[in-house]
């Protein structure tokens, strides 16, 4: 019988991990880059993992050639306090895009994708490629069957139900699209909606006092994201967490008249 817990599949024997922590890799990944079966790039460098038994986290290193820099599919996974599955952190990396150097200072140094210090020069470069907050890459606009494979996954432990941390702002945004609801911060998320619309306090700081604040920020969620990670709020970005139902769409929307 599978564990229902990432800390309880961490003590099983490492094959048997390796194979249930692949479901969650989407087939469509596999075929955009060529890749052989999930069997085969178990059992390859293409696809890692870091586990320990004991720990109740993993993360999965999917990468579509030997020696790349970035992974095409990198997830970390926890347990919540009562054993469900918790999405940290959930990156797609287009491996043909540029790469912009956000997660990383000059020195070499890590930035935490920008949220323990800033590369203000690659994000300025980001943000003027069209990236969003903490993308080293474009994305792969993978993510409608990333998560239908992630709710197999879940499923797969015997769950209804997971959870999801957004890192930016505009994370948050795209998890109410693919029908996320929130457990905590849709108050928060009600404000900022307030505070970029005409007048509000948001709106009126969009002056180009940085590069992240221009005054078209306040109906995108690109650049609301830049002009949040940026500051604009008085406080970080933080205390938001969502959930979805497997095959279950909440139908929320906190910011509704915004683009892309």
């Amino acid at each position: 019988m599978t564990p229902s817990t990432i800390g309880g599949i961490n003590l099983l024997p490492d094959e048997k991990k390796r194979e249930i922590y692949g479901r969650a890799v989407p087939k469509e990944l596999l075929d955009r880059f060529n890749l052989p079966s999930l069997e085969a790039i178990r059992a390859s460098n293409f696809l890692q993992f870091k586990y320990a038994p004991g720990s109740t986290d993993v993360e999965i290193y999917l990468y579509h050639e030997q020696r790349f820099p970035d992974p095409i599919l990198y997830g970390h996974l926890t347990d919540t306090m009562n054993g469900q599955i918790h999405i940290l952190l959930y990156i797609l990396n287009d491996p043909d895009s540029a790469r912009f150097d956000v997660d990383r200072m000059p020195d070499g140094s890590m930035t935490r994708f920008g949220t323990f210090n800033r590369n203000l020069p690659a994000e300025e470069a980001a943000m003027k490629a069209k990236h969003a907050p903490g993308q080293v890459r474009h994305g792969l606009r993978l993510l409608s069957p990333a998560i239908l494979s992630f709710e197999k996954f879940v499923s797969s432990l015997g769950h209804d139900i997971y959870f999801v941390e957004p890192l930016y702002y505009h994370n948050a945004v795209i998890f109410e699209r693919y029908g996320f609801a929130y457990q905590i911060g849709r108050k928060m998320m009600e404000r900022i909606e307030a505070g970029f619309a005409s007048g509000g306090n948001f709106h009126n700081q969009l002056n180009n006092s940085s590069p992240f604040r221009p005054p078209e920020a306040a109906n995108s969620i690109r650049l609301r994201s830049w002009a949040i990670h940026d500051g604009i709020l008085g406080e970080p970005f933080s205390n938001v967490t969502m959930y979805k139902k497997v095959g279950k769409f909440a139908g929320i929307t906190t910011c509704p008249s915004c683009t892309w």
